[in-house]
């Protein structure tokens, strides 16, 4: 197709790999030279995702040996792939990185063998738990250092140094303190530390649904998703940005990965909106918030509804369908400026001539939206466990794409879709072993609970302040981790301090749950949006900016929601979740409006202020505020029809 070959052209491979590496250290990998180490690896990560296929529908072993043998594979993945330093050579394996595997596979082995010994012994470590735990901890903080940076390794450490010295603090934080002995039998022999529940997530929901996601790539799902959304909105003004919106939003719900999916997507997207005349900033701000809100997209949400329901003990559907209406809010707030920045510049879609027919692509491809579905009945009505509806869906994935010669799988394609999907799966495995570090000290420690009661305290028992305090530990919490370990660390350090004031553990989570994916395109560490900015060639920090701009609605909606959780559909009549929705619906309109400046004619300040606080008492569930909205709206109509140039467009 001639758009293909255009993108092709501006933005090769080797660019985008530049671009994943310099601004996601996930993919900094080695590539050898000896066939022999690579297979190694393959075959590591191949058996990974067999393992993870297998206990899926058999079943696992017990809690402590499975999860410490996920952590391990994963662990020892990390030391042949990831070299220590950025300038380290890739092509060859260092002997101390071979150590470490083979030190890393040497803590599940000892799992499995002392089980019945480690479990006797309750808790109370002897010297060879310690010498094994103490090689844990310290391979989980170098392998989260290679993965994802010195941030969360960092944090990690801190803790463990609150762990053993919070005894000399004052005041609110201050507790009792550990000796080492205690914080490392605690974090290898227990499932409160390395092998908590967010490696617990981590082995079972997440891994089965990027492994699920790497055979949707596989089957051409990314190149279905593109043409769909080009053929259905690619012709309409703006066209190639409401293109990225739909492509990027239903890939991130399903790979979760922020700034992979804006390499992956926008550099296909990106070069279409800036030749059709976006500028760059703006083109690549459309790609970072559509990508990142992905993730708070239904039904997959990047795996993270399921890890909410395992944390709060609720249906999984409860959760999708309280996430529903502010995901949709979100996007409609961005699609309306995109669209009002298309009118404003006069900008037009693409030509017909050059894009794919809805019909064509659906006889093409359409089949490849068999295992969606079925993943929704499964999930939704089937009555299975999840873990089982993944492993089910994985299979019909490959079942269905045989039903066309153009996106059937080989043997190696099956292979391959098996090792990208232990791959892909590295970096957010080892964030949640780190972040098993974080969540056990705040465990053992009552730090979570000491910081809920000081950010409540900051806020004077003043909801709101303690909404900006929290939204604020959320970003900053954020900054540069994965999406998943994100919501688990704010889920125990942020969203205790909501539920104190009396909101539901439900709204708290989703609440805290936005902003520590938000922080993906809030400066000044905004990877998603720099990502983005590397493959539009517009400046970082204005890009970062535009993309909190556009995602102006998911800032706003989590407070509407946490004042009134009607806007989450529940417990709630269908006549009163009609109306919700309409006048949110209006509401985003009108905050887009307020944000792009323009409605056929451009608004000055004053009104746009006018229009903004309009939209907000509009989103608001309560009738008052409606109409109060509704008058202020008629006021700014007037005043737009009053004017002649609005007639002139």
């Amino acid at each position: 197709m001639r758009l293909s070959q255009a993108t092709e052209e501006e933005y090769t491979e080797n660019h985008q790999e530049e671009v994943l590496e310099k601004y996601d250290k996930e993919s900094r990998l080695r590539v050898f030279d000896n066939k022999g180490l690579a297979w190694i690896v393959s075959l590591t990560a191949v058996f990974l995702s067999l393992y993870h296929l297998y206990t899926s529908y058999f079943g696992t072993p017990v809690t402590l040996q499975h999860r410490s043998l996920h952590v391990a594979v994963i662990l020892i993945l990390v030391f042949l792939l990831y070299p220590p330093f950025t300038q380290s050579k890739r092509n060859t394996l260092h002997w101390l990185d071979a150590l470490f595997a083979l030190m890393a596979l040497s803590t599940t082995v000892y799992v499995f063998l002392e089980y019945e010994g480690i479990i006797e012994r309750g808790g109370i470590p002897n010297s060879i738990d310690l010498i094994f735990g103490a090689i844990l901890v310290l391979l989980v903080l170098e392998a989260a250092r290679r993965v994802t940076g010195w941030g969360l390794p960092l944090l990690a450490v801190l803790f463990l140094l609150y762990g053993i010295f919070g005894r000399e603090m004052a005041g609110l934080f201050r507790h009792r303190g550990y000796a080492w002995d205690e914080i490392v039998g605690f974090m290898y022999q227990t499932t409160e530390g390395v092998y908590s529940t967010a490696i617990g997530v981590s082995a079972t929901y997440i891994f089965l649904f990027i492994l699920f996601g790497a055979f949707l790539q596989k089957s051409g799902m990314g190149q279905f998703f593109n043409d769909l959304a080009l053929a259905a909105a690619g012709q309409t003004k703006g066209g190639p940005a409401k293109v990225s919106v739909i492509a990027s939003g239903f890939l991130g719900s399903i790979n979760g990965a922020a700034v992979a999916n804006v390499v992956t997507t926008g550099s296909f997207t990106i070069p279409l909106m800036k030749k059709i005349g976006y500028k760059k900033n703006f083109a690549g701000a459309v790609e970072a918030s559509a990508s990142v809100g992905g993730q708070i997209l239904p039904p997959i949400m990047g795996a993270a509804a399921f890890i909410m329901a395992e944390i709060l003990g609720i249906p999984y559907s409860q959760i999708t369908l309280a996430a529903l209406l502010p995901a949709l809010l979100f996007y409609l707030g961005v699609i309306t400026q995109i669209h009002l920045r298309a009118s404003k510049e006069g900008l037009k879609g693409i030509s017909k001539d050059n894009l794919p027919e809805v019909k064509k692509v659906m006889a093409e491809r359409g089949h490849l939206i068999i295992p969606l579905l079925f993943l929704m009945y499964m999930l939704f009505f089937s009555g299975r466990t999840i873990i089982f509806s993944a492993f089910l869906t994985i299979i019909v994935t490959i079942v269905a794409a045989m039903l066309r010669k153009t996106t059937r799988m080989s043997f190696r394609d099956i292979y391959e879709a098996l090792e990208n999907g232990a791959r892909t799966a590295i970096a957010v495995a080892v964030a949640c072993a780190a972040v098993g570090l974080i969540v056990g000290i705040a465990t053992l420690t009552g730090f979570g609970i000491s910081l809920a009661n000081g950010i409540v305290t900051l806020g004077g028992q003043n909801l709101l302040l303690t909404l900006m305090f929290t939204m604020t530990a959320c970003i900053v919490l954020g900054m540069g981790l994965p999406s998943i370990p994100t919501y688990i660390i704010t889920s125990t350090m942020a969203a205790p301090a909501l539920v104190e004031l009396g909101i539901e553990a439900l709204v708290a989570h989703l609440f805290v749950f936005y902003f520590g994916i938000f922080a993906n395109i809030t400066p000044p560490v905004a990877l998603a949006s720099f990502a983005a900015a590397g493959i539009s060639g517009g400046n970082q920090m204005r890009t970062g900016f535009t993309s909190m701009k556009l995602a102006i609605a998911g800032f706003i909606v989590p407070y509407l929601f946490v004042y009134n959780e009607s806007l989450l559909l529940t417990n709630t009549t269908l006549g009163e979740g009609v109306l919700v929705t309409l006048s949110a619906v209006m509401g985003v309109v009108m905050l887009g409006a307020a944000a792009e400046g323009f409605l056929r004619i451009k608004i000055p300040i004053i009104l746009r202020l006018l229009l903004a606080g309009s939209a907000i008492l509009m989103m608001t569930p309560n009738l008052l505020y409606d109409a109060a909205a509704l008058l202020l709206l008629l006021l700014f109509l007037g005043w737009c029809l009053s004017r002649p140039d609005f007639w002139r467009r």
